[in-house]
C-alpha cells in the first residue's frame, strides 16, 4: 500500500520590526519592512498569505536590545537590528478581521509574564480570531531585558525553564480547569449569563506564583492556544517534548535536523505523548525566479546590500560572540580566541569546506540568518523542499524573507503552484476553523488527550460528574 507524502505546511516568519533575519536588506528598494508601524502593511501581508494558503504567520519577538557587539547597543540601533520593535500581539486582531483561515503564532516570553493576565490575553485573541491563535513560548536570553524588567541579572538558563513550566501549568489550569463547558447559559429571561456552580477557582500555589481564583475569560474555541516552542538546549528540548504541539528549529543540514527530530519525538513518547503529535518546522529562506540563472542573479544582487556591521551585531546578539576586533578577512581557524573557535565550530557544521572569516560570517547571515537558503527556479526550490521534508521527517517550514513582501509574493506565485502540481501543497484550506484542526484534523479543536493540559480538562469533567451525582442523591432523598 502506497503512503501519500506529507502535505508541506508553511508559516511566514516575521517580526514587528524593520530588520528581522537579513541584516542590511531593509535598505533594498523593494523592501517594505520600514512600514512595520503601518497597520495596513500587516493587513495586506495577512491577505497575501491567505491567498497563498499559508497555514499561518509566525511572529517572533525579543525583549531587549542586541548589545554584545562592541559592548554597546549603538550598532543595533544604527542598523535597525530588531530595534525598534513592537509588541507582537498588537496587529493580530486587525489581520484576523481581514482573513478567515490564516492563523497566528505569537511569541511571548514566559520569563516576564504574570500567567493570570497572560492567560486572559490569549483567551481574548482566541475568541476574536475564532480559534486561530498559537503561543510560541520562549524564555528570553538577553541580559538587557532582565535589567529593564526588574531583575539585577538574567535568571540562569535552567531556572528560566523551571519558571516557564510553572507559567504554562497555571495557564493550563485557567484555560482547561476553571470554566465548565456549559457554564455559560446566556439566559436572558432570568438574567443569568453563567452558572457560578460551574466556574471553579484553580487554587494554584507554586514556587513562583499563587493564583487562587477563576479564569477571567469564558472558554474560547481552542481553550488552550496551540503551543509552539523553539528551545534547542537539552532543557528546552525536554520542555518542548512535554508541551509543544509544534516545534520551531533551525538546522544547517538535513542530517542534523533529522537527529533533532528523532530526539524530540522520542522524548515526547517517553512523556506519554504520540510522537507524531509533535509537528516540527524548520526555518528556510527562498530566492526564486522563473529560471535558476535569474534566481542566482537575484541572490547576488541581494547580497550587495549585506551590512557588515549589522551582520556582526546580529550574530553577536544571538550567539554572544563578538567578532568586532578581528580582521574581516582573517580565517577564524588562525585566530586564537575562544569566541573565534566557537564561531568556527558553529559555522563548520553548516559548511565544513568553507574558509570562514568574519566577512564570510556576515555573508552567511545576511540572508536568512542561520537557516538554509534555497536559490533557484520553482522546480529547483520545490525539489529542495521535498528533500528536506522527506529526509528529515519534518512537517513544514517557517519561511523567512530576504525582502518583504517580495519573498512571500514570489514564493506564492511561483513555488506554491509547483508544489500543488506535485500534490505536496493543498489547493484550499480544509473545513476546520481552528489552528489546532490544521495540525490534527477537522474536529480536533481542543488539546489532545495525551497533552499535559488535558489533565485539567479531565479533572473539570470529574467535578461536573460529582456535582451531578450529588444532585441526583439529593433529589432521591426528597422522594
Amino acid at each position: 500500500m502506497t503512503v501519500a507524502p506529507k502535505r508541506i505546511r508553511f508559516n511566514a516568519f516575521d517580526m514587528t520590526c524593520i530588520m528581522h533575519q537579513s541584516p542590511g536588506l531593509w535598505a533594498h528598494p523593494d523592501d517594505q519592512s520600514t512600514r512595520y508601524n503601518d497597520l495596513d502593511y500587516w493587513v495586506d501581508l495577512a491577505k497575501l498569505l491567505e491567498r497563498g494558503k499559508f497555514d499561518g504567520l509566525f511572529i517572533a519577538d525579543v525583549l531587549g536590545v542586541y548589545d554584545t557587539y562592541q559592548g554597546s547597543h549603538d550598532a543595533s540601533v544604527r542598523r535597525a537590528m530588531q530595534v525598534p520593535v513592537h509588541d507582537p500581539l498588537m496587529q493580530v486582531s486587525a489581520m484576523a478581521a481581514a482573513t478567515e483561515k490564516l492563523s497566528f503564532g505569537i511569541t511571548v516570553s514566559s520569563t516576564y509574564e504574570q500567567p493570570y493576565a497572560l492567560a486572559r490575553r490569549f483567551s481574548a485573541l482566541d475568541h476574536l480570531t475564532k480559534g486561530r491563535i498559537a503561543w510560541n513560548i520562549v524564555t528570553s536570553y538577553l541580559d538587557g531585558a532582565a535589567r529593564n524588567l526588574g531583575l539585577d541579572r538574567q535568571m540562569t538558563h535552567d531556572e528560566r525553564y523551571d519558571l516557564a513550566a510553572e507559567v504554562v501549568d497555571v495557564c493550563y489550569k485557567l484555560w482547561e480547569g476553571s470554566w465548565e463547558e456549559d457554564a455559560v447559559v446566556a439566559d436572558r429571561r432570568n438574567q443569568v449569563y453563567a452558572d457560578p456552580a460551574k466556574v471553579h477557582e484553580i487554587g494554584h500555589k507554586g514556587s513562583y506564583f499563587s493564583v487562587p481564583g477563576i479564569h477571567l475569560s469564558e472558554p474560547s474555541p481552542q481553550r488552550t492556544p496551540v503551543i509552539w516552542q523553539a528551545g534547542t538546549s537539552s532543557k528546552g528540548r525536554a520542555f518542548a517534548a512535554k508541551n509543544a504541539e509544534a516545534v520551531f528549529t533551525v538546522a544547517p543540514t538535513t542530517d542534523t535536523l533529522r537527529g533533532y527530530v528523532e530526539a524530540i519525538r522520542a522524548t515526547a513518547a517517553e512523556a506519554g505523548r504520540d510522537r507524531q503529535s509533535v509537528k516540527i518546522f524548520t526555518e528556510i529562506t527562498t530566492i526564486v525566479a522563473p529560471t535558476d540563472e535569474e534566481a542566482q542573479a537575484k541572490y547576488a544582487e541581494l547580497l550587495t546590500y549585506a551590512d557588515y556591521e549589522g551582520g556582526l551585531a546580529f550574530y553577536a546578539g544571538i550567539t554572544g560572540i563578538d567578532l568586532s576586533k578581528l580582521d574581516p578577512d582573517e580565517p577564524l581557524e588562525y585566530v586564537d580566541t575562544d569566541s573565534a573557535r566557537f564561531a568556527l565550530e558553529i559555522f563548520s557544521k553548516a559548511d565544513p569546506n568553507r574558509t570562514w572569516t568574519p566577512r564570510e560570517v556576515v555573508n552567511f547571515v545576511s540572508i536568512g540568518a542561520m537557516g538554509p537558503v534555497f536559490v533557484g527556479s520553482p522546480t529547483t526550490v520545490a525539489d529542495e523542499l521535498e528533500r528536506w521534508m522527506d529526509d528529515a521527517d519534518i512537517d513544514g517550514f517557517n519561511l523567512a524573507y530576504a525582502t518583504t513582501p517580495g519573498t512571500f509574493e514570489e514564493f506564492i506565485d511561483l513555488v506554491v503552484p509547483e508544489l500543488q502540481r506535485r500534490g505536496r501543497y493543498w489547493h484550499d484550506y480544509d473545513e476546520g476553523t481552528t489552528l489546532r484542526e490544521k495540525l490534527y484534523g477537522v474536529g480536533q479543536k481542543r488539546v489532545r488527550d495525551d497533552h499535559p493540559a488535558a489533565r485539567y480538562r479531565r479533572e473539570l469533567q470529574q467535578k461536573a460528574r460529582d456535582r451531578a451525582e450529588t444532585s441526583v442523591a439529593a433529589e432521591s432523598a426528597l422522594i
